[in-house]
């Protein structure tokens, strides 16, 4: 979801402690990053070592994406539900594996890996420019959240131009990297064969997300099909050429058999001129007729080398065209994966500019802000006081109060399904 415009009330010292305190508070974040919660996506892969065929093959049938339930288990295949827990994506990969092998009485565990695809949202209520639902990134903060809602409501005209150009310019930013995903996505596919494109989630309302995607499946879809034109073509020539050889070797076998005749019937008349009872006529007609085969049995000979030489072209010009597809496909890969990254670390960049742009504002806040988080614990809703540094988890529904909202007049909050649906309604209003 874009980045919105904001302007926060947030205290010089908090922002200052930070700052200081390196990529405001990591080492906490670093405790949720693989944090799974009701309502996450994940991708499930399964591989076995087949050592019959002394190859890897993947499980397709076992693996997919899900998503964990509200009572905090993912169904799968085979063994059915897998209660999560407190598992992180490793342990529960090697949960999987230990069912699977028992399930499936296998000797050794099939090799499991679980990926976090998407968290729950978060949401954002209050005293906020635009309350409503917010995609949720590892180590986020209530201070970033609050950012991405644009902050609290402000009079016309008070946002700075800096501030509108580096959200502009994150805006920008975010569509280049859904854009620079897309492709990654695209060519990944095209370099592993695949027969469809398996693009990040974004939220279902993005629609600019989505025309990138169509237009990258258009892409996909045109060089396959330019890639399976260009070789089935070479594999017709091959065909053609092939059924030419065999025209070509009854025809050899045909013109040996007048050549052996004509031998033969030279014999004979060559004995009846020396008897006296043939003309040399005959001889010479004879000698001629052979010559004849034997040229026509010659060129015949010729055209086969020839067709077999353009077999072989043929045959290298297909491999080449692979080779070469394959070429293009790493090479603009990996330059996308450079280019990727750079675009991450500016947008990262950027949004910390604006964070320390609105921090420097904070001299014009007529009050501070304060913040209640309504998190899911234990199956209920608990609430939790929260500072701009607080990390927050999958599913959080921040409060946001301030002079003019007191938290005690904040609407009530639970985590769930219901809940989510009601907050969604509140953020529209």
């Amino acid at each position: 979801m874009p980045l919105k415009i904001v302007t926060l009330r947030i205290r010089p010292l908090m922002v200052a402690g930070m700052l200081a305190a390196g990529g405001f508070g990591w080492s906490s974040f670093a405790a949720l990053a693989d944090q799974i919660t009701p309502q996450t996506k994940l991708r499930v892969t399964v591989i076995q070592w087949m050592p019959t065929k002394g190859t890897y093959e993947r499980w397709d049938a076992l693996g997919g994406e899900f998503e964990i339930s509200q009572s905090g288990e993912v169904v799968l295949p085979v063994i059915g539900p897998v209660p999560v827990g407190n598992l992180d994506s490793t342990a529960l990969a090697a949960e999987i594996a230990k069912r699977l092998q028992e399930k499936l009485v296998l000797v050794d565990k099939p090799d499991t890996t679980v990926e976090i695809l998407d968290y729950p949202p978060v949401y954002l209520l209050g005293a906020v420019k635009a309350p409503g639902e917010y995609k949720y990134r590892s180590g986020m903060t209530v201070l970033q959240a609050l950012a991405l809602g644009g902050g609290r409501p402000k009079a016309e005209g008070e946002q700075s131009q800096k501030e509108i150009e580096l959200v502009s310019e994150i805006q920008m930013m975010d569509a280049d990297i859904i854009r620079s995903m897309a492709k990654i996505a695209r060519l990944t596919a095209e370099s592993e064969g695949a027969t469809e494109i398996r693009f990040p989630i974004v939220p279902a309302s993005d629609e600019v997300a989505k025309q990138i995607f169509a237009r990258e499946k258009v892409i996909f879809t045109s060089r396959a099909s330019e890639l399976d034109r260009q070789t089935k073509s070479l594999a017709d020539l091959r065909g053609l050429l092939k059924a030419e050889i065999d025209v070509l070797t009854e025809k050899i076998k045909a013109a040996d058999a007048s050549i052996a005749s004509a031998e033969t019937e030279l014999a004979n008349v060559t004995t009846l001129v020396e008897k006296g009872i043939a003309t040399a006529s005959r001889k010479s007609e004879l000698e001629r007729s052979l010559a004849g085969y034997r040229t026509d049995r010659l060129d015949q000979v010729t055209a086969v080398m020839r067709a077999r030489q353009a077999i072989t072209e043929a045959t290298r010009s297909a491999d080449g065209l692979l080779d070469r597809q394959k070429t293009e496909v790493a090479t603009a890969l990996q330059d996308e994966q450079a280019k990727l990254a750079t675009l991450r670390l500016k947008r990262e960049a950027s949004q910390k500019i604006l964070l320390e742009t609105l921090a420097a504002r904070s001299g014009e806040a007529k009050g501070d802000l304060s913040f209640v988080i309504t998190r899911r614990q234990d199956g209920k809703p608990v609430e939790i006081s929260a500072l701009e540094t607080t990390a927050l988890q999958p599913g959080d529904v921040v409060t946001v109060a301030s002079a003019s909202l007191p938290v005690s007049d904040r609407p009530v909050a639970a985590v769930d399904n219901k809940t989510k649906t009601t907050v969604a309604s509140e953020a529209s209003q």
